[in-house]
């Protein structure tokens, strides 16, 4: 349910009204615009009385939301969500790069990155500790040790490190990091997505193989009902009966879920494509589709990789990337004008 504020309305009074409606064990919340103030009311709201809370002098309108994700609807929050990471902001008009190798393999390897993609302008740097794969004999990630490395990296070039978490029980070691992320693979944890709601880290949602939006939006959802509500959603491809690339970048969900949702979303090209020279052209797609920012493999050495060598960029393809892009966000923001 959708409580709309009139817009004379005393701070009070509407203070007043948030108690009472969470008097009746109903979670609220709050979003304060220009001009409106919206409660969103989340909870089984066939027991409140629309009818009740209409007639109150303070409300202009009540509404009831039928889709299921409540807390992620942009009905509940108009206004674009800027999540900070480490004074990098994403979303609301702020664009972020970011930019690293699949998985650190060396200090060597994710400094010498991290430096480059600085140079290019990235914002953010990623780079796998756990990695997820699909056989148990490929290379699995250097874990603790490759989580101290991005934390060199980023002493060394100031950038916030982004990383993949895999289990509850590692969220000790991920105390340092920036941008916690929630591979494809586990976009549907759930006891790791409550765990993750009860964090204050940023958390970066990766849509699943298979999934639809709605079901990415509902594992934000529950991340949002623990009370994390610093989000960043990522689209990086579904899996189809198309086998010239790794997936089938879905550049639609950009527009649908930025009219769905008002968490912000980037896409990832990269594990998208799996083939490092589409991986520009789909960068600026994305761009055009109105993307909040890009997440981009990029390694020193893609033929000597330990993973996904095939689809990293090298340092010099994304430095020219990188220009590309910041020239047509300039077109497009010239042409709003």
């Amino acid at each position: 349910m959708i409580i709309i504020v009139k817009q004379n309305a005393r701070e009070e009074k509407i203070k007043e009204l948030v108690r009472w409606v969470e008097s009746q064990n109903f979670v609220t919340h709050v979003s304060k615009g220009e001009f409106t103030t919206i409660i969103g009311v989340i909870g089984d709201t066939s027991r409140l009385d629309a009818d009740l809370v209409a007639g109150l002098d303070i409300v202009d309108s009540v509404k009831r939301v039928s889709e299921p994700f409540k807390s992620a609807n942009r009905k509940f929050h108009p206004l674009d969500t800027v999540v900070d990471v480490a004074g990098v902001p994403t979303g609301g008009g702020h664009f972020s790069m970011i930019a690293g190798p699949c998985s650190v393999e060396s200090r060597e390897q994710v400094v010498s990155v991290a430096e480059s993609v600085r140079a290019a302008g990235a914002d953010m740097l990623r780079g796998g500790a756990f990695k997820p794969r699909t056989s148990p004999y490929d290379f699995q990630g250097l874990e603790a040790d490759g989580l101290a490395l991005l934390l060199e990296a980023k002493k060394d070039t100031g950038l916030p490190i982004v990383t993949e978490i895999m289990n509850t029980s590692h969220l000790p070691l991920f105390e340092d990091v920036d941008l916690i992320q929630i591979g494809a693979r586990n976009m549907q944890n759930t006891e790791l997505l409550k765990e993750l709601g009860h964090t204050d880290k940023p958390v970066l949602l990766k849509r699943g193989l298979a999934n639809t939006l709605r079901e990415l939006l509902m594992a934000a959802e529950y991340v949002m009902a623990g009370g994390n509500e610093r989000i960043i959603l990522c689209e990086r491809g579904i899996r189809s009966f198309e086998t010239a690339t790794r997936n089938t970048l879905d550049l639609s969900a950009v527009p649908v879920l930025h009219e769905l949702t008002h968490l912000p979303v980037i896409v990832d090209p990269s594990h998208a494509t799996g083939v490092a020279r589409y991986v520009p052209p789909m960068a600026l797609a994305a761009v055009a589709a109105g993307a909040d920012g890009l997440m981009i493999e990029v390694h020193n050495d893609p033929t000597r990789a330990l993973c996904d060598g095939a689809q990293s960029l090298r340092p010099e393809q994304y430095a020219q990337l990188a220009a590309r892009v910041r020239r047509m966000r300039a077109l497009l923001a010239e042409e709003v004008k």
